[in-house]
């Protein structure tokens, strides 16, 4: 498919007409997101002039910074579908949460339903600084609970950079990864990009995402894909069907 590009894509043509969402951060007012419901409406409408079918919404829930709730996702899924009704039609709108991974989420899904992005699986993220001493301990409680971990954007987690054998780990005990489409384009500068492209050699990324937050973002979808492995990442866009 690519060898017909004769330079490399803009990372917008590489979106099929089916292409499934499952990290965003569109729904106003509750994360570093969309601010109000015209920015989600902007976002939105730009999803949908790259192709996208179907967005799932992923604001943060991270203790005392995003303190959201499944309640107050859902709830503010419902308000943007009542202010926008023909996008959020168009795109199917739907929500989950990206799950900061420390003792406070935890203690969450020990007690409370998580809100997933299909059926078991749910998305976590950890800081970008550190992993949290107890990661292994969280995930392995987290599918002893019964749910599926889908780790955000693998390849920005830069102390994991020069020690390929925690991905491995990582892999081994069970959590999926998703890459962040912007990955691609080295919006998040070349050492996220040589790590997303290792990562994708070895058949290791299992999903993708926009993580779109915001209008840079969306601009960044216009610009040339850099990343050598683009058959690999037609597979992990193509994976994305799953979650329709």
């Amino acid at each position: 498919m690519f060898s017909l590009f004769k330079s490399k894509p803009k990372l917008h043509e590489l979106i099929p007409d089916t292409y499934v969402d499952i990290h965003s951060h569109i729904l106003p007012g509750i994360d570093d997101g969309a601010k109000t419901i015209n920015d989600s409406e902007y976002l939105m409408n730009q999803m949908l002039d790259f192709g996208f079918k179907k967005a799932i919404a992923t604001p943060h829930t991270m203790n005392t910074v995003w303190d959201n709730s499944k309640d107050s996702i859902q709830v503010t899924k419902v308000k943007v579908e009542k202010e926008l009704p023909a996008e959020s039609n168009r795109l199917k709108l739907n929500c989950a949460s990206e799950y900061f991974m420390d003792d406070h989420f935890l203690k969450r899904f020990q007690n409370e339903e998580l809100l997933t992005l299909k059926e078991n699986y749910v998305l976590v993220e950890m800081s970008y600084l550190n992993a949290p001493i107890q990661l292994y301990d969280i995930l392995f409680e987290l599918q002893l609970k019964g749910y599926q971990p889908v780790l955000a954007h693998p390849e920005r987690y830069t102390f994991f950079h020069n020690n390929s054998k925690e991905y491995e780990k990582l892999k081994k005990v069970g959590c999926l990864f998703q890459m962040n489409l912007l990955s691609s384009v080295g919006y998040y500068g070349k050492e996220v990009c040589n790590a997303a492209e290792k990562l994708l050699s070895k058949d290791m990324m299992d999903f993708v995402g926009s993580d779109i937050h915001h209008k840079n973002h969306i601009l960044s979808f216009k610009d040339k894909t850099i990343i050598k492995s683009l058959d690999k990442l037609e597979i992990a866009i193509q994976n994305n069907n799953f979650f329709l």
